[in-house]
Protein backbone atom coordinates (compact mmCIF):
# COMPACT_ATOMS: atom_id res chain seq x y z
CA UNK A 1 0.00 0.00 0.00
CA UNK A 2 2.95 1.98 1.24
CA UNK A 3 3.18 3.28 -3.37
CA UNK A 4 -0.36 4.28 -3.55
CA UNK A 5 0.09 6.91 -0.27
CA UNK A 6 2.66 7.60 -1.44
CA UNK A 7 1.10 8.44 -5.13
CA UNK A 8 -2.00 10.05 -3.20
CA UNK A 9 0.31 11.77 -1.77
CA UNK A 10 1.90 13.81 -4.69
CA UNK A 11 0.27 16.57 -7.11
CA UNK A 12 -1.64 13.49 -8.98
CA UNK A 13 -4.57 13.35 -12.18
CA UNK A 14 -6.52 10.74 -10.62
CA UNK A 15 -9.23 14.04 -10.62
CA UNK A 16 -10.19 15.69 -14.49
CA UNK A 17 -11.53 18.96 -13.12
CA UNK A 18 -11.88 20.69 -9.86
CA UNK A 19 -15.56 19.95 -10.39
CA UNK A 20 -15.36 16.23 -10.28
CA UNK A 21 -13.00 16.37 -7.60
CA UNK A 22 -15.92 18.18 -4.97
CA UNK A 23 -18.67 15.95 -6.99
CA UNK A 24 -16.55 12.65 -5.77
CA UNK A 25 -16.71 13.92 -2.72
CA UNK A 26 -19.62 15.55 -2.53
CA UNK A 27 -21.84 12.12 -3.67
CA UNK A 28 -19.47 10.38 -1.08
CA UNK A 29 -20.92 12.01 1.89
CA UNK A 30 -24.18 11.61 0.62
CA UNK A 31 -23.82 7.79 0.77
CA UNK A 32 -21.78 7.75 4.02
CA UNK A 33 -25.05 9.61 5.40
CA UNK A 34 -27.57 7.40 4.18
CA UNK A 35 -25.45 4.87 6.46
CA UNK A 36 -25.55 6.58 9.82
CA UNK A 37 -28.34 5.61 12.27
CA UNK A 38 -27.99 8.41 14.63
CA UNK A 39 -27.33 12.15 15.15
CA UNK A 40 -25.02 11.01 18.15
CA UNK A 41 -22.92 8.44 16.34
CA UNK A 42 -19.01 8.09 16.22
CA UNK A 43 -18.16 7.73 12.94
CA UNK A 44 -15.16 7.00 11.50
CA UNK A 45 -14.15 7.45 7.85
CA UNK A 46 -10.96 4.90 7.42
CA UNK A 47 -8.51 5.87 4.23
CA UNK A 48 -10.42 8.78 3.81
CA UNK A 49 -8.39 10.99 1.32
CA UNK A 50 -9.21 14.62 1.02
CA UNK A 51 -12.79 14.01 2.51
CA UNK A 52 -13.54 17.55 1.04
CA UNK A 53 -17.11 17.11 1.97
CA UNK A 54 -16.09 15.62 6.25
CA UNK A 55 -18.35 18.51 6.98
CA UNK A 56 -21.69 17.51 5.70
CA UNK A 57 -21.05 14.05 7.55
CA UNK A 58 -20.16 15.80 11.02
CA UNK A 59 -23.28 17.43 10.42
CA UNK A 60 -25.10 14.16 10.62
CA UNK A 61 -23.11 12.37 13.32
CA UNK A 62 -21.88 13.18 17.24
CA UNK A 63 -18.01 12.77 16.01
CA UNK A 64 -16.46 11.99 13.03
CA UNK A 65 -12.48 10.91 12.93
CA UNK A 66 -10.57 10.89 9.80
CA UNK A 67 -8.15 8.23 9.27
CA UNK A 68 -5.85 9.08 7.04
CA UNK A 69 -2.38 7.49 5.85
CA UNK A 70 -0.88 9.48 3.34
CA UNK A 71 1.15 12.80 6.06
CA UNK A 72 0.51 15.83 3.30
CA UNK A 73 -3.05 14.44 3.23
CA UNK A 74 -3.18 14.27 6.79
CA UNK A 75 -1.52 17.43 7.11
CA UNK A 76 -4.30 19.48 4.84
CA UNK A 77 -7.41 17.70 6.78
CA UNK A 78 -5.71 18.92 10.11
CA UNK A 79 -5.54 22.74 8.79
CA UNK A 80 -8.63 22.41 6.89
CA UNK A 81 -11.01 20.97 9.78
CA UNK A 82 -8.94 22.54 12.97
CA UNK A 83 -11.96 24.77 13.62
CA UNK A 84 -14.62 21.90 13.94
CA UNK A 85 -14.67 20.46 17.20
CA UNK A 86 -16.76 17.10 15.51
CA UNK A 87 -14.29 16.56 13.61
CA UNK A 88 -10.90 14.72 14.10
CA UNK A 89 -8.07 13.47 12.13
CA UNK A 90 -5.59 10.79 12.75
CA UNK A 91 -3.33 8.58 11.61
CA UNK A 92 -4.01 4.75 10.89
CA UNK A 93 -1.37 3.85 13.90
CA UNK A 94 -3.39 6.26 15.83
CA UNK A 95 -6.65 4.04 15.75
CA UNK A 96 -4.26 1.08 17.38
CA UNK A 97 -4.48 3.64 20.62
CA UNK A 98 -8.10 4.58 20.47
CA UNK A 99 -10.58 2.88 23.27
CA UNK A 100 -11.95 -0.08 22.34
CA UNK A 101 -15.55 -0.29 21.57
CA UNK A 102 -15.48 3.60 20.81
CA UNK A 103 -16.86 3.33 17.10
CA UNK A 104 -20.60 3.26 15.83
CA UNK A 105 -19.93 3.24 11.94
CA UNK A 106 -16.59 2.93 10.27
CA UNK A 107 -16.42 3.39 6.44
CA UNK A 108 -13.52 1.82 4.33
CA UNK A 109 -14.70 3.72 1.08
CA UNK A 110 -12.38 2.48 -1.83
CA UNK A 111 -9.70 1.49 -0.36
CA UNK A 112 -9.22 -2.05 -0.20
CA UNK A 113 -8.00 -2.67 -3.80
CA UNK A 114 -5.12 -0.70 -2.87
CA UNK A 115 -4.29 -3.22 0.37
CA UNK A 116 -2.76 -6.51 0.57
CA UNK A 117 -5.14 -9.32 1.75
CA UNK A 118 -2.63 -9.42 4.52
CA UNK A 119 -3.21 -5.72 5.42
CA UNK A 120 -6.57 -5.83 4.72
CA UNK A 121 -6.89 -8.50 7.39
CA UNK A 122 -4.86 -6.44 10.11
CA UNK A 123 -6.72 -3.41 8.94
CA UNK A 124 -10.32 -5.38 10.02
CA UNK A 125 -8.48 -6.39 13.19
CA UNK A 126 -8.22 -2.81 14.00
CA UNK A 127 -11.48 -2.00 12.51
CA UNK A 128 -13.22 -4.81 14.37
CA UNK A 129 -11.67 -3.61 17.93
CA UNK A 130 -13.04 -0.29 17.71
CA UNK A 131 -16.58 -1.23 16.97
CA UNK A 132 -19.04 -1.15 19.52
CA UNK A 133 -21.37 -3.42 19.95
CA UNK A 134 -24.20 -3.38 17.08
CA UNK A 135 -21.60 -1.47 15.36
CA UNK A 136 -21.12 -1.84 11.74
CA UNK A 137 -18.60 -1.41 9.15
CA UNK A 138 -19.09 -0.22 5.39
CA UNK A 139 -16.82 -1.70 2.95
CA UNK A 140 -17.59 0.61 -0.58
CA UNK A 141 -15.98 0.40 -4.09
CA UNK A 142 -15.10 -3.45 -3.96
CA UNK A 143 -13.47 -4.02 -7.37
CA UNK A 144 -14.92 -7.15 -8.89
CA UNK A 145 -12.86 -10.08 -10.74
CA UNK A 146 -15.03 -9.92 -13.96
CA UNK A 147 -15.20 -6.41 -14.36
CA UNK A 148 -12.58 -4.82 -16.02
CA UNK A 149 -10.92 -1.02 -16.56
CA UNK A 150 -13.80 -0.21 -18.96
CA UNK A 151 -16.39 -0.43 -16.68
CA UNK A 152 -15.02 2.34 -14.54
CA UNK A 153 -14.20 4.67 -17.94
CA UNK A 154 -17.76 4.11 -18.63
CA UNK A 155 -19.51 5.07 -15.31
CA UNK A 156 -16.71 7.70 -15.29
CA UNK A 157 -17.60 9.02 -18.29
CA UNK A 158 -21.61 8.54 -17.42
CA UNK A 159 -21.17 10.51 -13.94
CA UNK A 160 -19.20 13.55 -16.26
CA UNK A 161 -22.13 13.45 -18.93
CA UNK A 162 -24.60 13.86 -15.93
CA UNK A 163 -22.92 16.94 -14.20
CA UNK A 164 -20.93 18.67 -16.64
CA UNK A 165 -17.64 17.96 -17.21
CA UNK A 166 -17.96 15.18 -19.81
CA UNK A 167 -14.89 17.18 -21.76
CA UNK A 168 -12.55 17.31 -18.83
CA UNK A 169 -13.05 13.95 -18.06
CA UNK A 170 -12.10 12.84 -21.40
CA UNK A 171 -8.96 14.90 -21.47
CA UNK A 172 -8.25 13.47 -17.56
CA UNK A 173 -8.52 9.80 -19.11
CA UNK A 174 -5.55 10.36 -21.67
CA UNK A 175 -3.87 12.12 -18.60
CA UNK A 176 -4.48 9.53 -16.30
CA UNK A 177 -3.43 6.69 -18.96
CA UNK A 178 0.38 8.87 -19.74
CA UNK A 179 0.08 8.95 -15.52
CA UNK A 180 2.19 7.50 -12.97
CA UNK A 181 -1.34 5.86 -11.77
CA UNK A 182 -0.94 4.06 -14.58
CA UNK A 183 1.79 2.65 -13.82
CA UNK A 184 1.56 2.03 -10.73
CA UNK A 185 -2.06 0.06 -11.62
CA UNK A 186 0.16 -2.03 -14.06
CA UNK A 187 2.91 -2.81 -12.14
CA UNK A 188 0.86 -3.46 -8.65
CA UNK A 189 -2.08 -4.19 -9.67
CA UNK A 190 -5.44 -3.43 -7.48
CA UNK A 191 -7.00 -6.56 -5.27
CA UNK A 192 -10.25 -7.88 -6.79
CA UNK A 193 -12.98 -10.18 -4.94
CA UNK A 194 -15.73 -11.35 -5.69
CA UNK A 195 -19.04 -11.58 -3.35
CA UNK A 196 -18.54 -14.56 -1.85
CA UNK A 197 -14.73 -14.15 -1.37
CA UNK A 198 -15.87 -11.06 0.43
CA UNK A 199 -18.31 -12.16 2.75
CA UNK A 200 -15.73 -15.38 3.76
CA UNK A 201 -12.79 -12.71 3.95
CA UNK A 202 -14.84 -10.66 6.52
CA UNK A 203 -16.32 -14.13 7.90
CA UNK A 204 -12.54 -15.21 8.54
CA UNK A 205 -12.32 -11.54 10.74
CA UNK A 206 -15.14 -12.10 12.47
CA UNK A 207 -17.76 -10.44 10.90
CA UNK A 208 -20.74 -11.03 9.28
CA UNK A 209 -21.42 -9.51 6.30
CA UNK A 210 -24.01 -9.40 3.38
CA UNK A 211 -23.54 -7.52 0.05
CA UNK A 212 -25.62 -3.65 -0.24
CA UNK A 213 -27.71 -2.77 -2.74
CA UNK A 214 -25.92 -0.09 -4.02
CA UNK A 215 -22.40 0.92 -4.33
CA UNK A 216 -20.79 3.87 -2.21
CA UNK A 217 -19.74 6.88 -5.18
CA UNK A 218 -21.23 6.90 -8.54
CA UNK A 219 -19.72 3.33 -10.01
CA UNK A 220 -22.77 0.87 -9.95
CA UNK A 221 -20.13 -2.11 -11.41
CA UNK A 222 -18.52 -2.19 -7.62
CA UNK A 223 -19.66 -3.52 -4.69
CA UNK A 224 -20.56 -2.62 -1.20
CA UNK A 225 -20.53 -4.41 2.24
CA UNK A 226 -22.30 -4.33 5.36
CA UNK A 227 -21.01 -6.03 8.11
CA UNK A 228 -21.14 -6.35 11.81
CA UNK A 229 -19.52 -8.32 14.89
CA UNK A 230 -20.25 -12.33 14.34
CA UNK A 231 -20.78 -12.72 18.15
Amino acid sequence: MDDWIDYYDSTHTIYASKLHRDLHFQVIARDIIGYISSPDAVVLDYACGEALSATRVAEACGKLYLAEPAPGVRGRLIARFAPDTRIRVRSLEDLRKMDEKSIDLVIMNSVAQYMTPAGLDDAFAVIRRLLKPGGRLVLGDILRPEVGMGRDVFALLRFAATHGFLKDALIGLVSTALSDYRHLRNRIGLQRYSEAEMVAKLAANGFTASRAHFNIGHNPWRMTFVARHAF
